[in-house]
C-alpha cells in the first residue's frame, strides 16, 4: 500500500494552488497537486486530500441508508397534521366491514347483486333522508346495462355483458346542474377473494365522501355523480354500460377512478388525463396528503403492468380526462384471500378520504369544469417530494427547463474541453476514455448479475426473494456493486497509472454529468414527462460541484467537501430513491402471478443491476479519491458469497403463509368437464378432471412433496387444433401459463349445465357462410373461436361489428351477466376456404364454450375438496367448476 505521501505525476492542466492540510487529519489521506497546470513541465506541488478506505464506504453507506429509511418514513407517515373532521374515516371503516362480512362477490352471485346492492341502497336512502331539508339534492338510479365491447388488453379481446348492476347516484344544487363530476369505484371482487382493497374500501370512502357533500351548508356549483359499479373484476363492463348507455354520462365533465393493485398504505395517483393539465392542479392545489408521480403514469400506459382499470373505458369510450388513483402497497395478497378489512389501517382511510372529498369539493366550486374544453391542450409533469408537497408545471415549461439544465451542464462541460493548448484536446479524449470505461463497468456489471441469475434459477432456487427481499439485495446488489468497483479499480491502477487521482475523481464526476444529460436531453425529445427524473440528476449534483469547486481545487476530497457533496445530491436521490420503492414494491408481486413463461429471477436481478447503476453514478467518482478498494471488494465479494450459499442450500423459501405478513404461491384449480364433437354432431371424445395452472415460474415444484400427484406424468399438451389448446380459459392468458397439469377426476354436474345449439346456418350472397346461436349457462363464460385455415371470420355480432383481435388465429368472447338474464344469442360470418387443408381439423371453424362457476354450490365438488386440503398453507388455490365444450362446424 502506498504511503500518505506517495504522489502520482502526469503532464496537469490547468493551474496550481498551494495549500497545506492539517497533518491531524488522519481519516482523510493526503496526495498531489488537483489543478489543471498549464506549464506541463512544472510539478504539482500541492498536496491533497484522498478518501481513505473505510471512511468512504461508510459515509455513502450511512448516507444510501439514510435516505431509504427517509423514504419509509414518509411512507409509514399516512396522514399528515389532525383530521379536520369533514370525513368520518371510523364510519367508512364500518362500511367496510359490512361490505366483505358477505365474503367474495364475484358478478352474478347473490353476495354481489343482491346483498351489496342492498348495502349501498340502504346507506345512500339514509344519506337522502339526512340531507333532505339541505341545498342539495339527490337521486339514484339502478342500472343494468346490457353491452359489447373489444380492447387490447392481455393481447386483446371482445367483452359482452348482459344485464350488470350499477348504483348510480347524482348529488347537484336543487336548481340543477348542467356539468357533473364522476366518482367511481367497483363493489365485485374476484372469485375466493373479499375484496377488502380491491375495491370495498374505495366504495366506503365513496359513501362517506357523499354523506360529507351531501351535508355541506354551501351550495356546490356542479354536480357530482357516484357510481357503484358492480362488474369491473369482468374486465371493465360495468363502467362502459354506464358511459355509454346512461343518459347522465353525457353531461361528465371529468372523473376520478378509486382503484387498487395492493391492500392499502397511500393512494397514489398514478394516471391523468388524457391531456387537462387542470385535473392535476387541482389535485395539488386541494389534496390534503399528496402521492403522485407523472412516472407511474407513463410506465403504466407503457403496458409493462398488466392491468387495466376503468379509467380506460371512460377515456377511450366516454372520451372524458380523470384521475386513477390506487393502492399499490402489498400487492402479494392482492386478489387472495388475505385481502381483508383488518389489513387497512384506519388512517390509510383517512388519508384517501380527505384526498378524495378535497378534490372532489375543488373541482366541483371551480369554473374550470364547466369550460374544461378551454383548458384541454398540454400535459404536466407532477411528482411529490415524500408526500408533503406536489411539484407540478405544464410540460412546456419542463421542455424548457430541461433544454436550459442541459445547456449549462454541455457549458461546463464545454469550458473544460476549450483550455488552451492541447489541454482541452487532451480533457475531451480523457472524458470519452473515462465514459467508455463507466459504460464498460456497467454493462459487465449487468452481464455478471444475469449469470448468477441464470444459476440460481438452473439450481431451482428462483423467488427467493418473493418472502425474503432484502436478500435479493445482498445476492445480485453486492454483485453488480463489485463488479463496477472491480473494474473502476483496474482501470485506474492499470490503464490510468500515471494520473493522479484527485484529478481522475474530477473527470469521473463529468462522466456522470454527462450520462445523465445525454439521458435528460433523449427524453426530454421522446415528450416523456418522466425527463423531470434526470434534469433533477444534473441540476442539483451540477449546483453542488460549482459550490463546491474552490473547496475541492485547493483541499481535495476532504471531510467537509464529501460531507457537502452528498448532502448536495440528498434532495434527488431521496426522490429517486423513493421512485425506486415503487418500482419494486409493483414488479416484486407481480412476479408472483406473471405466468409460468417469465424467468423472475432475471427480471428482478435485472432491476436491482439498474437501480445499482443509477445509484452510484455519482459515487463512481470516490472510487479514485480512495487510495485502496481491496477492502470493499472483499467485503462485498464476502457478502455475495454468503448470500449466494444460504440460497443455493434453499434456506430462503420463496412462499410465506404467516398471517401477519402471507406471500402466497397463487394457484387456479378447475374442475372441469371436456366434451369435444365432431362436424356430424356426435360425441368424439369426453374426459374429466382437475386443470391446474400455476401462476409464477416456479410452478409444482415446492407443491409436489406435498400433493405428489400433480407431476409430470399429468403434464398437459397443447392441442393446436383445438381453441384455446383444449381446455376453459378463463381469461386469453395462455400465452403466459404453459405448464398445466391435468388429473383425472369424475365428471362435473352443475346444478344449471350449459345450452349450446345452433340456431341457423345460411349462406349469403356475398359468399359467406352466416352462424347464429343460442347459449344459456352461468354468469360466466368464455367462447373461442378458431377459424380453419383459409377460412376467415367476416362480421360478427360483439363490438362494432368487425373482429379486431386475433390471437394465432382465435378469437375470445368473454361473456358475464346478471340477475334474470335472458339467452344469449350471437352471430358470425365466416368466409369458407377456397382449399380445405387436408391435415388440418375438419370443417370451416371450431367454436367452443367454457362455463366458470364462481359462487354457490356448484363451486365445489368433493374432488376439489380433497385436493384443496393437501395444499400447505403457504399457498392461495381459487378454485371453482368448470365445463369445456368444442364444436366443428
Amino acid at each position: 500500500m502506498e504511503s500518505d505521501t506517495t504522489v502520482r505525476r502526469i503532464k496537469p492542466f490547468g493551474n496550481a494552488h498551494s495549500f497545506a492540510p492539517s497533518d491531524k487529519d488522519t481519516s482523510w489521506q493526503r496526495c498531489g497537486n488537483n489543478g489543471y497546470n498549464g506549464d506541463p513541465k512544472r510539478k504539482p506541488d500541492v498536496s491533497l486530500y484522498l478518501l481513505r478506505e473505510g471512511p468512504a464506504a461508510s459515509l455513502v453507506s450511512v448516507f444510501i441508508l439514510a435516505l431509504w429509511a427517509l423514504v419509509h418514513l414518509s411512507l409509514q407517515q399516512l396522514v399528515i397534521g389532525k383530521p379536520t373532521g369533514d370525513f368520518n374515516a371510523v364510519r367508512a371503516r364500518q362500511h367496510l366491514e359490512q361490505i366483505t362480512s358477505v365474503g367474495p362477490r364475484p358478478v352474478g352471485s347473490h353476495e354481489n347483486e343482491v346483498l351489496t346492492v342492498g348495502y349501498l341502497l340502504k346507506q345512500i336512502e339514509s344519506i337522502r333522508a339526512e340531507t333532505a331539508a339541505g341545498p342539495h339534492q339527490l337521486t339514484v338510479d339502478v342500472q343494468r346495462p346490457t353491452g359489447t365491447f373489444s380492447i387490447d388488453f392481455l393481447g386483446g379481446f371482445t367483452s359482452f355483458y348482459d344485464r350488470v348492476t350499477n348504483i348510480a347516484v347524482r348529488l347537484e344544487p336543487k336548481g340543477g346542474a348542467q356539468h357533473l363530476m364522476l366518482a367511481n369505484c367497483h363493489f365485485d371482487t374476484v372469485a375466493n377473494s373479499p375484496g377488502a382493497s380491491d375495491d370495498a374500501v374505495s366504495c366506503a370512502v365513496m359513501l362517506e365522501v357523499l354523506h360529507s357533500l351531501a351535508n355541506q351548508s354551501t351550495p356546490l356549483h356542479h354536480g357530482v355523480v357516484f357510481l357503484f359499479n358492480g362488474a369491473e373484476e369482468n374486465i371493465l363492463q360495468a363502467s362502459h354500460g354506464f358511459i355509454t348507455q346512461h343518459p347522465w354520462a353525457k353531461q361528465v365533465r371529468a372523473f376520478i377512478n378509486l382503484e387498487a393493485a395492493g391492500v392499502g398504505g397511500k393512494e397514489v395517483v398514478f394516471q391523468t388525463g388524457p391531456e387537462n393539465p387542470w385535473l392535476v392542479q387541482a389535485y395539488v392545489h386541494a389534496a390534503k396528503h399528496p402521492f403522485a408521480s407523472v412516472v407511474g403514469q407513463e410506465v403504466f400506459q407503457s403496458g409493462i403492468i398488466p392491468s387495466d382499470t376503468d379509467f380506460r373505458i371512460y377515456r377511450d369510450f366516454g372520451n372524458i380526462p380523470g384521475i386513477d388513483l390506487a393502492f399499490i402497497e402489498n400487492g402479494f395478497i392482492y386478489h387472495t384471500k388475505y385481502d381483508t378489512a383488518d389489513r387497512i389501517l384506519t388512517d390509510s382511510i383517512q388519508r384517501a378520504g380527505d384526498n378524495i372529498l378535497a378534490v372532489l369539493r375543488h373541482l366541483m366550486m371551480s369554473d374550470m369544469l364547466a369550460d374544461s374544453s378551454e383548458y384541454r391542450h398540454g400535459n404536466m409533469v407532477f411528482f411529490d417530494v415524500l408526500g408533503v408537497v406536489v411539484v407540478a408545471y405544464p410540460a412546456r415549461v419542463g421542455t424548457i427547463l430541461n433544454y436550459v439544465v442541459a445547456t449549462a451542464a454541455f457549458l461546463y462541460l464545454a469550458k473544460k474541453a476549450s483550455l488552451p493548448g492541447n489541454a482541452g484536446g487532451r480533457y475531451v479524449r480523457d472524458l470519452a476514455c473515462a465514459t467508455g470505461v463507466a459504460l464498460l463497468s456497467w454493462f459487465i456489471a449487468l452481464v455478471s448479475v444475469l449469470i448468477v441469475a441464470l444459476v440460481v434459477t438452473l439450481l431451482g432456487r428462483s423467488m427467493f426473494w418473493y418472502t425474503h427481499f432484502y436478500a435479493s439485495i445482498c445476492l445480485y446488489g453486492t454483485a453488480a456493486t463489485g463488479k463496477m468497483i472491480l473494474v473502476h479499480t483496474l482501470a485506474k491502477n492499470l490503464y490510468f497509472g500515471g494520473v493522479r487521482l484527485v484529478e481522475l475523481g474530477d473527470l469521473y464526476f463529468d462522466v456522470s454529468l454527462l450520462l445523465w444529460c445525454c439521458s435528460l436531453v433523449w427524453l426530454t425529445q421522446q415528450g416523456l414527462c418522466s425527463a423531470y427524473v434526470p434534469m433533477l440528476m444534473v441540476a442539483f449534483p451540477l449546483a453542488t460541484r460549482l459550490l463546491l469547486a474552490k473547496e475541492f481545487k485547493h483541499r481535495g476530497a476532504s471531510m467537509k467537501y464529501s460531507m457537502l457533496y452528498l448532502l448536495g445530491l440528498a434532495l434527488p436521490y431521496v426522490h429517486f430513491m423513493f421512485l425506486v420503492w415503487v418500482v419494486f414494491e409493483i414488479f416484486t408481486p407481480i412476479m408472483g402471478r406473471s405466468g409460468t413463461e417469465i424467468p423472475p429471477e432475471l427480471v428482478l436481478a435485472s432491476l436491482v443491476t439498474l437501480t445499482t447503476i443509477f445509484l452510484s453514478s455519482f459515487f463512481l467518482h470516490f472510487i479514485y479519491l480512495v487510495r485502496s478498494t481491496k477492502w470493499i471488494l472483499a467485503a462485498l465479494g464476502s457478502a455475495f458469497l454468503v448470500m449466494f450459499l444460504l440460497i443455493s442450500s434453499g434456506l430462503l423459501f420463496p412462499y410465506s403463509g404467516s398471517p401477519d405478513s402471507p406471500r402466497p404461491k397463487r394457484i387456479f384449480l378447475q374442475h372441469t368437464t371436456r366434451t369435444f364433437y365432431n362436424l356430424q354432431g356426435q360425441v368424439e371424445s369426453r374426459d374429466s378432471g382437475l386443470w391446474i395452472n400455476s401462476f409464477d415460474y416456479t410452478a409444482m415444484q415446492h407443491i409436489q412433496p406435498h400433493v405428489p400427484e400433480i407431476n409430470d406424468s399429468v403434464r398437459t399438451h397443447c392441442r393446436e387444433d383445438q381453441p384455446f389448446c383444449g381446455y376453459p380459459w378463463f381469461l386469453p392468458v395462455k400465452f403466459l401459463s404453459k405448464k398445466n397439469w391435468y388429473l383425472p377426476a369424475p365428471e362435473v354436474s352443475p346444478s344449471s349445465p350449459v345450452e349450446f345449439s345452433l340456431l341457423s346456418k345460411e349462406e349469403t350472397s356475398w359468399g359467406t357462410v352466416k352462424m347464429t346461436f343460442n347459449v344459456k349457462g352461468p354468469s360466466h363464460m368464455s367462447l373461442y373461436l378458431m377459424p380453419h385455415r383459409g377460412a376467415s371470420l367476416s362480421t360478427w355480432s360483439f363490438g362494432d361489428g368487425t373482429p379486431q383481435f386475433d390471437l394465432s388465429g382465435e378469437y375470445f368472447v368473454f361473456y358475464s351477466h346478471g340477475l334474470d338474464a335472458p339467452t344469449w344469442t350471437f352471430w358470425f360470418e365466416i368466409q369458407p376456404p377456397r382449399d380445405p387443408d387436408p391435415a388440418g381439423p375438419e370443417g370451416m371453424i371450431s367454436v367452443a364454450i367454457s362455463t366458470h362457476y364462481f359462487f354457490g354450490p356448484d363451486q365445489r365438488t368433493p374432488q376439489l375438496d380433497e385436493i384443496l386440503a393437501k395444499f400447505p398453507a403457504w399457498t392461495f388455490p381459487s378454485y371453482w367448476v368448470s365445463t369445456y365444450d368444442m364444436y366443428r362446424y
